[in-house]
């Protein structure tokens, strides 16, 4: 994700983008990412050669936090645990300008919690970018409860630049998309469960049926089944309300390794990772 949002950034408009990371490996990983995004619109003929050469220009690595000392926008695209983003925030609190604002990738943590890590909960906010960030029309908005006006109006600036449809979401559990995107998943994995058909049925039901473009079950492998059975678990605590329990089927299939696409087996076999 964050190599995709970096490379949407700067496609999109003129800034500088540093993508930051402990690993010096998962930076050249990311680097290959924006190389073969890039490829792939100059194959399309989305881009020339010649701007993509200038775009990737202004994509920086860095390992040190300091490298986001002047940063005008921070977009953490981090593992969904959140300690570990209140860590990074609390980090950052200390690097950053006054004036930076931080933004969340999260898709279903709370948004307000992770503002408190910060002195600047009113220039904190989730911008929810949706996979491949790059290409998806879709930017999910949610300010905390201290979130100002015009931070919410900058983002929403922001992401009108990056060329994206923007929806505003209140900070409950899930916001909109996922709250209702992984009870879905989560519906199909009981009706799988249960017996009432196979997993290609149930995902044909709702692509030919309601005009999905993935049944829920194949979404949940791309996504990955150990992420939806924490965004469930997310849920379930957050509203305390048993509609959202995780299937046992998820987290016993989650228990067993088979995480979907990126492991070669959840609901359906691919027979190999990745």
């Amino acid at each position: 994700m964050g190599s995709a949002i970096a490379y949407l950034i700067a496609t999109k408009t003129k800034a500088t983008v540093t993508l930051f990371d402990i690993s010096p490996e998962s930076l050249k990983r990311a680097e290959a990412a924006v190389d073969k995004f890039g490829k792939s619109s100059v194959d399309k003929g989305f881009i020339t050669a010649e701007a993509l050469a200038e775009c990737k220009s202004r994509i920086k690595t860095a390992t040190n936090h300091d490298a986001a000392n002047e940063a005008d926008l921070v977009i953490e695209a981090i593992a969904e645990d959140l300690q570990a983003k209140r860590d990074l925030f609390s980090k950052l609190d200390g690097i950053c300008k006054k004036e930076t604002i931080f933004a969340s990738n999260t898709s279903s943590l709370p948004i307000t919690s992770l503002a408190a890590s910060t002195k600047r909960s009113d220039r904190f906010i989730g911008m929810h970018f949706f996979s491949p960030a790059h290409i998806m029309k879709l930017l999910e908005l949610i300010p905390g409860i201290d979130t100002s006006n015009e931070t919410t109006e900058r983002v929403k600036a922001f992401g009108n630049e990056l060329g994206k449809t923007i929806i505003t979401a209140k900070d409950m559990p899930g916001f909109i998309t996922t709250r209702l995107g992984l009870v879905l998943v989560n519906e199909a994995a009981f009706a799988l469960m249960e017996g009432l058909s196979t997993p290609q049925e149930i995902d044909l039901g709702m692509t030919l049926g309601y005009n999905h473009p993935m049944g829920p079950l194949a979404l949940a492998d791309f996504i990955g089944l150990d992420i939806c059975l924490h965004i469930m678990e997310t849920l379930h605590e957050g509203f305390g309300d048993p509609k959202y329990r995780p299937c046992p089927l998820l987290r016993q299939l989650v228990s067993a390794g088979h995480f979907g696409r990126k492991s070669g087996k959840g609901f359906y076999e691919y027979g190999n990772a990745g």
